[in-house]
């Protein structure tokens, strides 16, 4: 899609290292389209000793805003004063707003996730939900659960410590921290209503961690964060088994969707920007 710039044209954009892959541009340039916005969103690539100088520039170059992606959103959220609460419990920023010549913070991940779960008919209230990790992705995934009224999280994690220390983070959700090999315990996965993968493990060709798929609930929901061409090693032992699975294309779409909003202060057209994503990822 060609974009006509003006003198009058003004800009969004990503700051990410890599960010060549991302999806979004192609979403908000198509909601731009949808809508007849005189604006355009474009990809930065900024690397780690760019990022604070990067931010400095948002303002000064008249950016209204961007979103935050790997590997930054922790570091955006350590080096911004004014930050919403939400960013604050999670410890990262994925969209940094221009606000009179302020720099505000915000997370739009755990409402997106939110939002992609509930499209999706995902029963969440009142049961027992695996989260597995224990980064910026299971703490958003944490946030969206216990907003969905999860009876039972159960963070699943390499490093023990590190999970204990994020669920301390959530004093008001029922947490429990469990050993990686818990896993391939059927009784815990067998009354798991989702079990949702927050970490890049299995992205390529490999298989997933031991998992015992085989005693999953027929109900059971399989949810990778990630998002990619094929299903991943987390998904493709559900779907063998006609489990219903998703991975993280929707929690882009409706995070994206929040940040535009928040961006331009108008409502997303977020079928329009479902289209572009579709398209961008090779699924029309």
């Amino acid at each position: 899609m060609s974009v006509e710039l003006t003198g009058s044209t003004l800009l969004t954009g990503i700051f990410g290292d890599p960010v060549a892959h991302s999806a979004s541009p192609a979403m908000h340039n198509a909601a731009y389209a949808k809508l007849g916005m005189d604006r355009v969103y474009v990809p930065f690539h900024v690397r780690a000793a760019q990022l604070p100088a990067a931010l400095r520039a948002i303002p000064a170059l008249g950016i209204l805003g961007v979103n935050v992606t790997v590997p930054h959103k922790e570091r955006v959220a350590r080096l911004l004063k004014r930050q919403s609460a939400e960013a604050r419990l999670l410890g990262a920023v994925n969209c940094v707003v221009s606000r009179r010549g302020e720099l505000f913070g915000d997370n739009t991940d755990a409402r997106g996730l939110a939002q992609d779960l509930a499209s999706l008919d995902v029963a969440i209230k009142g049961q027992t939900a695996i989260v597995v990790g224990a980064g910026g992705g299971a703490a958003a995934a944490v946030l969206a659960l216990h907003r969905l009224s999860a009876r039972q999280i159960v963070m699943v994690n390499r490093t023990r410590q590190r999970a204990l220390k994020l669920a301390q983070r959530f004093k008001s959700a029922r947490i429990d921290v469990q050993d990686l090999d818990e896993l391939n315990n059927p009784g815990l996965i067998g009354r798991a209503a989702l079990v949702l993968n927050a970490t890049s493990v299995g992205l390529k060709a490999e298989p997933f961690l031991p998992l015992a798929y085989e005693a999953a609930r027929p109900d059971c929901f399989f949810y990778d964060l990630v998002y990619a061409a094929e299903p991943t090693g987390f998904l493709r032992p559900a779907r063998e088994r006609g489990l219903r699975t998703a991975d993280g294309a929707g929690m882009l779409l409706h995070q994206g969707a929040l940040a535009f909003e928040l961006f331009n202060g108008v409502k997303a057209p977020i079928e329009a920007m479902r289209k572009a994503l579709n398209a961008r990822l090779g699924r029309e």
